[in-house]
Order: C-alpha cells, then structure tokens, then sequence
C-alpha cells in the first residue's frame, strides 16, 4: 500500500517545497510540477480501479468570449468545438463518469464534498492542482497541468490523450 507514501509526500514534503520554492515563482512551479508527477506516480502504484470517478476542471478551459457560461453546469455548453469543452463533455458520456467546473479551490472542495467520488482526475495549473492534490488527500487524485498558450486563466487546454489516459487508469474503463 502506497498511501502512507503519498501521505507523506502531500503531508510533509510538499509544504517543505513550497516553502523552499518561495523565492522564485519559477522554480515553485518546478516544484508543484515534480509534486504532482510523484503524487500520480504514486496512485498509479496502488493499482486503483474505482467506480465513482470525478473529473474536475477549471474553468479556464472556456474560450474567454464564450457568451454560455459553463461554470454551474458543463452540459449547459453549446458545443461549437471551439475550446475542448465539447471533448471533454464526450470523453466523460463515453465513460459514464462526473464531469464538473470549479472556478476555485473551495468551490472545487465543495464539488468533492457533495459528490464523494472515489478518486478524481484534476485539470489545473499547478499551483492549483498540486495545493488540490494535497488538499484532497486520503482520496486519490490523478492531476493533469493544463497547458496556458495565452498565459494563466485565459484560453487554457489540456492534452486529452491523457486525459482518457488517467481515466482508463482509474476507473479500468477501456472503451
């Protein structure tokens, strides 16, 4: 069992990163980069295979001149294909799997809270992700960065190879 490992990564670690990365931005990131690779390392060792899978994502993902707001419902999106919301919506109906939008950490906690997922995938930059991840922990999370070709919180991406990666992972779910 890999969880008092993980544990002591998020728990101890972590925090002693953060502290240490606090006095360059940059090499922060690196370390909430390298948090992250270890903590989904980790999970992938436990060998999980889980029937309630969330997969929670920011709500940078959405074009910023987007005029449907999909923040209190992802279904709500018109699915014009513009950002990768409309793929991501299909993945999740693909694999029968929770699909939600935080547009911040406590909302993201309360989205976990009401629907006690089993394990989640996450999209997030690292800051968030790596401070989620910890934040979550006994409850596995696979975190995936997002990609900010128009810097942070504006017109983000996400790879969806791995996406469907992480959820084939977790949830076994190959189809």
């Amino acid at each position: 069992m890999r969880r008092p490992l993980r544990g002591a990564l998020l728990k101890v670690i972590y925090p002693l990163l953060m502290l240490a990365g606090g006095f360059s931005k940059n090499f922060k990131e690196r370390l909430q980069a390298l948090t992250i690779s270890m903590n989904n390392r980790l999970v992938m060792n436990e060998g999980l295979k889980v029937k309630k899978l969330l997969i929670l994502l920011p709500h940078c993902l959405q074009r910023d001149e987007c005029k449907i707001r999909i923040t209190t419902d992802i279904y709500n999106c018109a699915r014009c294909g513009k950002c990768e919301i409309k793929d991501i919506i299909d993945i999740s109906e693909k694999f029968g799997i929770k699909l939600s939008v935080a547009t911040g950490g406590n909302l993201a906690r309360r989205i976990v809270s009401d629907l006690r997922p089993d394990a989640i995938v996450a999209v997030a930059c690292e800051r968030d992700l790596s401070s989620g991840i910890a934040d979550s922990f006994p409850l596995p999370v696979l975190g995936i960065c997002n990609e900010r070709p128009f810097g942070p919180c504006r017109n983000t991406r996400v790879d969806l190879g791995r996406l469907k990666w992480a959820i084939e992972s977790l949830a076994g779910k190959g189809k």
